[in-house]
Parts: structure tokens; sequence; C-alpha cells
């Protein structure tokens, strides 16, 4: 289980919070599985799974999440979104730094979101006019990220005289200010296929204009994807605290068994960097 992995590998004895863990479309639900609804669904060959899990260690948390099919390989529908997702957080990623406002970095996920799902045929129309009528709200209704440290949901977020955007999305966010040095912050970007948060876009004209609704019909099952990360700020940039696949060759390989921890991976990692290496200097 996770939480003996946790222990027996990290000498860590507690987890941060309940971990959420859903397939197929219970991958799409933010916070699935309580002690009132139980994960009761049986994993289906051609699902997607999400597992968003942390453990503390010295009483500070951890929050990462994965996403994978549960039968090991991509379908062609499931890797355009993980890479749609992936994008969005190494965007992300590659853009903050001290003085960097944190609503920016949730809005540049929303535009490589819309870029990606136009090129795929999921939406269509001008980039900017999506950004314009939120239409990233539909498929991230969540915030970005937010605060780590001694609590999972760190405080410190809204300083005095920050505003909440009252924007699907940004509404969500839990961090609204500059990112200044120091800062241990998630960076979780995912896209859902919510039936009731698609059924309200449908009924907004603005929003239905951009939605492909006969390729969006494919994915009124699948749920969704989400990939998270801890990040601290330094002084020019971040350093990413974890480690894991975040590629479509890294997961698979993952679950053939050919990566079995963070050592691996990185080694795994440097392997392609080196035989990439060798092709450009060829």
């Amino acid at each position: 289980t996770f939480a003996y992995s946790c222990y027996f590998n990290g000498g860590c004895r507690l987890l941060s919070y309940t971990p959420i863990a859903g397939s197929g479309p219970n991958s799409a639900v933010l916070h699935y599985g309580h002690a009132g609804a139980p994960n009761e669904r049986r994993l289906e060959d051609g699902d997607m799974v999400l597992c968003d899990m942390g453990c503390e260690l010295y009483c500070y948390a951890s929050d990462i999440t994965n996403s994978f099919p549960a039968n090991g390989t991509f379908t062609a529908d499931q890797r355009m979104i993980f890479e749609a997702v992936a994008a969005m957080q190494s965007s992300v990623l590659g853009a903050m730094r001290p003085g960097v406002l944190w609503a920016d970095m949730h809005e540049l996920a929303y535009r490589v979101m819309c870029e990606h799902l136009r090129a795929a045929g999921l939406l269509v129309g001008d980039v900017d006019a999506m950004m314009a009528a939120n239409v990233g709200g539909v498929l991230m209704p969540h915030g970005l990220g937010h605060f780590m440290g001694i609590d999972t949901h760190d405080v410190g977020g809204y300083p005095a005289g920050a505003k909440r955007d009252a924007r699907d999305g940004f509404k969500a966010l839990r961090v609204q200010r500059k990112l200044e040095p120091g800062f241990v912050l998630t960076v979780e970007p995912g896209i859902y296929f919510m039936e009731y948060a698609l059924d309200k876009a449908k009924e907004d004209a603005e929003l239905s204009a951009f939605f492909n609704w006969e390729r969006v019909a494919d994915f009124v099952n699948f749920g969704g994807v989400r990939l998270e990360d801890n990040v601290l700020v330094t002084e020019d940039g971040i350093e990413n605290l974890t480690t894991a696949p975040r590629t479509v060759d890294e997961v698979e390989a993952v679950m053939r068994g050919e990566i079995a921890d963070s050592v691996a991976l990185a080694a795994y990692r440097w392997e392609i960097q080196q035989a990439q290496d060798a092709e450009e200097t060829a």
C-alpha cells in the first residue's frame, strides 16, 4: 500500500491527507473517495487512473499527483490529454520565478490547454477569444496550486488587500500574490471531463461556440488527468522537489516494471538525454 511504501522507503509514518484515487469517470472528481463514499469502482481495461497522495516527514507535507492508464498503455486520446496536461505543467515550471503573479501562471496553464485542445479538435476558434470567455474554467475548475508546508494547504495565499477573482477556476486559487524566494507550492494543472461542467458550458452561448461537441462526446466517461509537483521558489527560478513520471514513455516504462523508483527514473532520463546529445553531435 501507499502508506507502507512511504514508511518503509522514506520513514514517513503519517500521510498528509486522505489519498485521492479515482479511475475512469471518477478521476474527474477532484477529491474523490472518503468514508461516506469509499472507492468502490473496479478498475476497467481502458481506464485512466488518478492518484493524488502525500506523506509527512517531520511534520512537513508532500502532495503529488500521478495519472496513468490502468492497462499500462495509453490510447491515442489518453496520450493527447496527458501530453496537454504535461505541457501545461512544463510551461508553468519554466515561467515560475520571484516576482511572477501566481494568477498569471494559472492563466498560462489555461492558454496552453486551449492551444493543445484546439490542435486536437476538441476546441475551435481563436485562442485569445477562448481566454476571454474563460474556456479553461470549464475543463480545469480548480486553482493551479497552493502553498504547502506544515499543512498540505498552507496559509498565506491571500495577504492583506488581495482580492479573489470571481471567474470559474480563478476563484478557486488558493494563492493570489507574487511569488517570493522560499515559497513552496504545488503545480497541479489538469483537464477533466465533468458532465455537470460540460452541460453548463453547452447551455452558455458564448462558451458553447468554442467546443466541438461531437468530438467532446468521445470523452464522456474519460474522467480526468492531473499532474502535480511540489516546487520551491529560489532566488532566480525554482527547484522541483518532485521526481515522478511526466512523459508517456516514462509512465509506460513504469507500468512495464522497467522503472521502480525515483533513482531508476533519474537514470532513465539521463540515458535518454545522453542518446539525444549523441544524435545532435553526430
